[in-house]
């Protein structure tokens, strides 16, 4: 095992951890839990001058309390800067949470998620840091990144100036279950939204004067399933997911507003995944042609149809980086250190690293204890997260 990696005080880390799942900040509230972990690195040691807030939230289109944040730590070495990141915000349900220990598992009282997405990543890096000082390890030069609005849409990582990561060469990003497993690419994503007008009539003395959005949407949806677009998608020219999550009416209303009415409005919001963007794409043009069919399929008493306002945008690219690249090959030989087994994976769901990425940081994305996450069966497991926090160590620390 690294020789480094035993430095680690793991009852120190499990504790910083308890404190940050305590700490809320659910996306796009990030303030609280940056504050947290500025005073620690404060209290570590980190000069004021070494940390900032970046001016990311004045780009995203969302309201966010703060950029993301960045500390900046010099080399005790001479060598190549390097990146960590991981991100500040958790989902929405884990609002209220309240941290429970279990032997080696952190968990909520079931009513809540957790954090431990991303919580162990954040206590992930500061550990790191809180080794490296307290001991005195010998490191290259580091540079650390706290993203907000991860779970919102990767807003923090695709508003990031990359020039704010100090010319680092690689980013090794902490997010996810197990430590020595290193997602090296992930899928494409691209959204969508059609919103369905049709035609109020009273559905039970004249339906055939209305034009049900309702219906429109059903049809439109078996369409595409019918044609293969709908779940998994596997065509000659590509393969890829699609779901639509959202079948609703007007903001905070149902589809519909009695069942004698025939249903004016309804408004579908869905998603098309791929490791290629193109074929993301291709999946939303089926998706658009689908809802043209249901339209024209769909008439009142005089022919006429609904309309159909059908909008959509790429959410975040795709990557994979190369077995052979520096930073994959650096990540291995830190797993391996740890007398593990590195595996290499591709995830079908986006991080950070996929705009990390196309900033051209080579980013490679570990686990620190995760399980169950966006769920309320959330929770951390203890060994995994410490794995987790040796493996920072022994990125930072190999061949110094």
């Amino acid at each position: 095992m690294s020789t480094h990696v035993s430095f680690l005080d793991v009852a120190a880390a499990e504790a910083r951890l308890m404190r940050y799942l305590a700490v809320e900040g659910v996306t796009g509230h990030e303030a609280a839990i940056a504050s947290a972990i500025i005073d620690d690195l404060k209290s570590l040691g980190v000069p004021a001058s070494a940390i900032k807030f970046d001016d990311a939230n004045q780009r995203i289109p969302l309201p966010t309390e703060t950029g993301n944040l960045l500390v900046t730590l010099p080399g005790t070495i001479a060598g190549e800067r390097i990146a960590f990141s991981t991100h500040l915000d958790t989902v929405p349900l884990c609002a209220g949470a309240k941290p429970i220990r279990e032997g080696d598992r952190i968990r909520t009282d079931g009513s809540t998620a957790l954090g431990g997405d991303n919580r162990t990543g954040c206590a992930v890096l500061v550990t790191l840091v809180e080794t490296l000082l307290k001991h005195n390890i010998p490191h290259p030069p580091l540079t650390l990144l706290f993203t907000v609005r991860e779970e919102s849409g990767l807003h923090g990582a695709r508003e990031l100036d990359p020039v704010e990561l100090g010319g680092s060469v690689m980013c090794f990003n902490f997010d996810g279950k197990l430590a020595s497993d290193l997602i090296i690419g992930a899928v494409a994503q691209e959204n969508w939204q059609a919103e369905i007008i049709g035609k109020a009539a009273h559905a039970g003395v004249a339906p055939e004067k209305g034009i049900s959005a309702t219906l429109v949407g059903a049809i439109a949806l078996t369409e595409a399933k019918r044609g293969g677009w709908f779940g998994k998608v596997a065509k000659p020219d590509g393969y890829g997911t699609s779901n639509i999550g959202i079948f609703g009416g007007k903001p905070g209303q149902p589809a519909g507003d009695a069942t004698n009415v025939v249903t004016d409005y309804v408004k579908m919001i869905g998603e098309a995944r791929s490791p290629e963007a193109s074929f993301a794409a291709s999946i939303t043009a089926a998706y658009r042609a689908a809802f043209e069919t249901a339209r024209q399929e769909v008439t009142d008493v005089d022919g006429e149809s609904a309309e159909v306002k059908f909008v959509n945008k790429p959410s975040y690219p795709s990557f994979k980086l190369a077995e052979d690249s520096a930073a994959v090959a650096r990540a291995k030989r830190a797993v391996e250190s740890l007398g593990l087994t590195p595996n290499t994976k591709f995830s079908n769901g986006g991080l950070d690293a996929n705009w990390l990425v196309n900033h051209d940081m080579p980013t490679v994305t570990f686990g620190a204890g995760q399980y169950e996450i966006h769920t309320v069966k959330e929770y951390v497991d203890l060994p995994e997260f410490a794995q987790g926090c040796r493996l920072a160590i022994a990125l930072a620390t190999l061949n110094a």
